[in-house]
């Protein structure tokens, strides 16, 4: 068996930031080459990946990320089991890292073509490399889950604990950031299930208007006055149903998303929300 020296093991712990003995024991596995040690260290932590496969991953973080001239923004989510690892550095640099290999590479539109990507720590390695290293760190189980894009004109919002995201995707020739930061914003608070009426299921919709034809028809006003306050109370219907164009702006609820967007020249076109653990 090849001699392992204090100074092998201490190049690899610095390397991996894993524990001294396990250090050693991957160099002593791998007669002391230290690039198959590594390699040893990752197929561990496909091992603890496996073992803790049936845990819970109710922790996490979201991460956005935009280009500098705000043309295409990024986000990505990474679910893990405990909260200390959620908030801890080597989660928060992996997905930084991750976010940004995303972005500098547009045509990659799945988590599994995100890890094939060169790692930015390490040449020569992937972001995978990155992930079972992160693993056998930590060991517990962390799952890049998600990925998203938008293109501008497009707003983003991450909340301040990492656990809700939002991409908010809009149409138009004016990119008022603040306007569009303030309706991802206002999709994280209000939680809207749609984007215009016409997504929601229409035997539904076709029901209520119905309805409300009916008891508007009982109080005997003219059809003219009936189409105006069945028209009112469909828009009420829509905000209950969760339309986002409908809800009451929560930055100045005195006009409409869709109002406050028509200001600016823009339209909505798209969200995706996600929250971790809820």
């Amino acid at each position: 068996m090849a001699e392992i020296t204090a100074a092998a093991v201490k190049a690899l712990r610095e390397m991996t930031d894993l524990p001294m003995m396990a250090c050693k024991k991957a160099l002593q596995e791998a007669g002391g080459d230290q690039d198959k040690a590594i390699e040893i260290l990752r197929e561990e932590a496909g091992k603890i990946q496996l073992k803790r496969s049936d845990n819970a991953t109710s922790e996490g973080r979201i991460t956005v990320l935009s280009s500098d001239d705000g043309s295409n923004t990024v986000m990505l989510e990474i679910v893990c089991e405990s909260a200390p690892v959620a908030g801890g550095e080597d989660l928060t640099n992996f997905a930084n890292a991750c976010a940004a290999q995303l972005l500098a590479n547009p045509e990659v539109n799945t988590v599994e073509d995100l890890l094939k990507l060169d790692s930015e720590k390490t040449a020569g390695k992937t972001l995978n490399d990155d992930f079972m290293d992160m693993l056998n760190k930590i060991r517990e189980k962390i799952v890049v889950s998600k990925i998203a894009r938008a293109k501008a004109p497009s707003g983003s919002y991450v909340h301040h604990d990492g656990k809700t995201g939002v991409l908010f995707q809009a149409a138009g020739e004016t990119a008022d950031a603040d306007l569009l930061r303030g309706v991802a914003m206002h999709i994280a608070a209000l939680k809207p299930t749609v984007v215009k009426e016409d997504e929601l299921d229409s035997a539904v919709v076709a029901e209520e208007r119905t309805r409300l034809v009916d008891e508007a028809k009982a109080t005997g006003k003219p059809d003219n006055i009936i189409e105006k306050i069945v028209d009112g109370r469909m828009k009420t219907f829509f905000v209950e149903q969760g339309v986002l164009v409908y809800q009451p702006f929560a930055v100045d609820d005195s006009k409409t998303v869709s109002q406050a967007l028509a200001e600016k020249g823009l339209e909505a076109v798209s969200f995706t929300r996600w929250a971790i653990g809820g």
